[in-house]
């Protein structure tokens, strides 16, 4: 089976290159099931209701999130409502939402997908390795496909989650940088990893965001109010070929593609 997973959506922008792009990425790559980062689809920061619709009608499957998740306030009775919207899994209890869940292939291939974020320069929540082997193990019994969002600053911190969820894990996959890796491979024969998977949003831009104000904000050190970039869109993505009978990845491969 193949799995797309499509790097942080970064408002209009990326929802707009999403629609329009992944439909094709979908059928050029023979894609089974698609997971979409979109944390930062309302407005750069933050999900709601209407933006994960538009991430939904593209194609995805399973929508994860990150940090930013909770930024816009009517979020969260939607997180609370909707199951293939998730949140990091390691926040602690009681945090609105869901950070993992069951889900089936067009196909009714079983699939697993976790969402974690890391706390290296991020906040001090849960141990994302000891969640995210808990959760894996788990998932495991009813679906050999395990997918792994890890979201999170620190590169050690991921390579670090991917090998000690080799082997069990089909994928560890990293978000929230924006910057897509060029380190893709598999771990131990069986787990596709990759640093960070990339973004869907502004080329020229910094992270998405509008270069000026960025530039502004390290000039000064005084806050900036962040706007998402205009122009061409670039889609960051890998396909994973996986085993659906043992979970284990056989090949995954990164993409870019320009709206």
């Amino acid at each position: 089976m193949r799995i797309l997973f499509a790097g942080d959506v970064i408002g209009k922008p990326g929802r707009v290159a999403l629609m329009a792009l992944l439909p094709e990425l979908v059928r050029e790559h023979g894609v089974d099931f698609t997971i979409v980062n979109g944390e930062n689809a309302a407005g750069g920061i933050g999900i709601t209701e209407k933006t994960a619709a538009d991430i939904f009608k593209a194609g995805a499957d399973v929508i994860t999130g990150g940090n930013h998740t909770w930024h816009k306030r009517d979020a969260i009775p939607f997180l609370e409502a909707e199951d293939r919207v998730l949140r990091p899994a390691n926040y602690p209890p009681g945090v609105p939402g869901r950070g993992y869940g069951l889900f089936e292939t067009r196909g009714g291939i079983p699939v697993g997908v976790v969402n974690l974020q890391g706390r290296i320069f991020m906040q001090g929540i849960d141990c994302p390795f000891r969640v995210g082997s808990e959760l894996v193990d788990r998932l495991r019994r009813d679906a050999p496909v395990v997918v792994v969002d890890i979201h999170a600053e620190a590169t050690a911190e991921k390579l670090a989650l991917g090998w000690h969820l080799a082997r069990r894990a089909t994928a560890v996959l990293g978000t929230h940088t924006h910057v897509q890796t060029a380190d893709e491979r598999i771990l131990e024969g069986h787990t596709a990893y990759i640093t960070d998977v990339g973004m869907t949003g502004p080329v020229d831009s910094v992270i998405g965001v509008r270069k000026e104000l960025s530039i502004a904000r390290f000039l000064t050190q005084i806050p900036q109010r962040f706007e998402v970039a205009g122009g061409d869109v670039e889609l960051n993505a890998v396909v994973i070929d996986a085993d659906e009978a043992t979970g284990a990845a056989r090949e995954i491969k990164r993409i870019v593609a320009r709206y």
